[in-house]
């Protein structure tokens, strides 16, 4: 069986969508499976040894020209692959960061419209190369908004269609209208061309089987797994390292620097302990875009103006070993997302670093976490709630005991359903059943 896994790539910012993309077609080579991953728009990036093709298709440039200008929706290939070559596409890339989900409306309506849209030349080269010269059994995308592709590419290849539910809602539910109602309406088109859905957890299973409008057996859960490799085989000595520091306790943070992933609100409940007399830090790392620079800034103005600047250290973007190195350091880490999260993989790393987790009442963390099981791997907030999260903070650094169980059933969890093996054995099976 042949799995083409094609993937929305994010230029040189590090994504959960393709983190996850790369981990799963690493493993699924590791398990003698013959598997590609091939970027789309513009290369991708990961912090672990990356796999992608060096070809990069649906290439951004000719994506945005085809949508700007009719000139372009007849060019010849040679000027087509001017624009398609990968160092021009990382570089240009940068450039992209400025853009906002409210200025994608059109765009995101004419690729779902894929055959019929602006970008129909760049759809057909893509299904007349899989069929030509890859032959695929079975083609993944990485998200929905890549929908319009589906029907192309099973009329050429007679491939089954895999697509993976990767937080498309947010990016959806920021479009203006009209292209908003046009795009949900797509989607719930667009759906019958694929076998099969693919969410990382079951409440964003739900949530999304509501807005493509398909039936409950159509989506299938199989949860992110991460390569174990660098994190500690044992759970750490959590009481140790505290007394490492004295009385100072740290916490940690990964994501990207933007308002859905709550940095601003980690920030004020850790003035909030200290205002309560508690020796506390924050150590955050994530990666940034232009277009979210001014949120990132409006953080450090909000540590400042907090009397907390010296106790907060922002590290940017970091790779694997930096990544590692982070959790290593911390005694809670904090993921206070106020919308639903749909993938949770930091959560999974702090877990696998053996470091209990403080979260989101909602979205992925809760099932992630084991919150309604015998042995949690951390405690939830209020969605939103400062003071609830600071409260929660505030019990996992001063309650010891429960800091090392939490973090003993967290490394747990993940040994035991977490890992990259897990999740590649999961996908074999849905591959294996979708071609039957």
């Amino acid at each position: 069986m042949k799995i083409v896994q094609i993937t929305a790539g994010a230029g040189g910012r590090i994504c959960g969508t393709c983190l996850h993309d790369n981990a799963l077609v690493r493993t699924l080579r590791q398990r003698g499976r013959e598997a590609m991953l091939v970027p789309a728009y513009v290369p991708t990036t990961s912090d672990e040894e990356n796999v992608a093709e060096s070809i990069v298709v649906m290439g951004g440039v000719n994506v945005f020209l085809q949508q700007k200008s009719s000139l372009f929706r007849r060019t010849p290939r040679w000027i087509d692959w001017f624009f398609d070559r990968p160092v021009l596409l990382r570089a240009l890339s940068r450039w992209t960061g400025n853009t906002r989900p409210a200025d994608l409306g059109p765009l995101t309506v004419s690729t779902l419209q894929g055959e019929e849209g602006c970008q129909r030349k760049e759809v057909y080269r893509l299904a007349e190369w899989l069929a030509r010269d890859v032959k695929p059994d079975v083609v993944h995308l990485s998200n929905v908004l890549l929908l319009g592709l589906a029907k192309t590419i099973r009329q050429a290849t007679g491939a089954s269609l895999v697509v993976t539910l990767s937080g498309e809602d947010l990016f959806i539910s920021q479009l203006p209208e009209p292209h908003q109602h046009e795009v949900r309406e797509l989607l719930v088109e667009r759906a019958g061309d694929v076998d099969r859905f693919i969410a990382l957890n079951q409440p964003y299973a739900d949530r999304m089987q509501k807005i493509l409008g398909c039936r409950e057996e159509c989506v299938t859960v199989i949860p992110h797994g991460i390569d174990p490799e660098g994190f500690p085989n044992d759970p750490p000595d959590l009481i140790a390292r505290r007394t490492t520091r004295a009385d100072r306790r740290v916490i940690g943070y990964l994501a990207r620097a933007c308002q859905e992933k709550g940095l601003d609100q980690v920030i004020q409940a850790t003035a909030h302990l200290v205002g309560k007399g508690m020796d506390v830090e924050l150590v955050a790392a994530g990666a940034t875009i232009p277009a979210e620079e001014e949120y990132l800034l409006s953080c450090h103005t909000l540590a400042q103006e907090l009397g907390i600047a010296e106790r907060f250290c922002w590290r940017g973007q970091v790779d694997r070993n930096e990544k590692i190195d982070l959790l290593k350091e911390i005694d809670v880490f904090a993921m206070p997302t106020p919308v639903p999260e749909a993938k949770g993989i930091p959560v999974i790393e702090a877990m696998a670093a053996g470091v209990p987790v403080v979260a989101s009442a909602s979205g992925a963390f809760p099932e992630l976490l084991g919150i309604h099981e015998a042995s949690p791997a951390g405690d939830v907030h209020v969605p939103g709630d400062i003071a609830d999260l600071a409260r929660c903070l505030e019990e996992m650094l001063r309650n010891e005991k429960r800091a090392v169980d939490y973090g003993m059933a967290g490394h747990a969890r993940v040994r035991k359903q977490y890992q990259s093996h897990h999740m590649a054995a999961a996908h074999e099976s849905l591959y294996e059943e979708v071609r039957r």
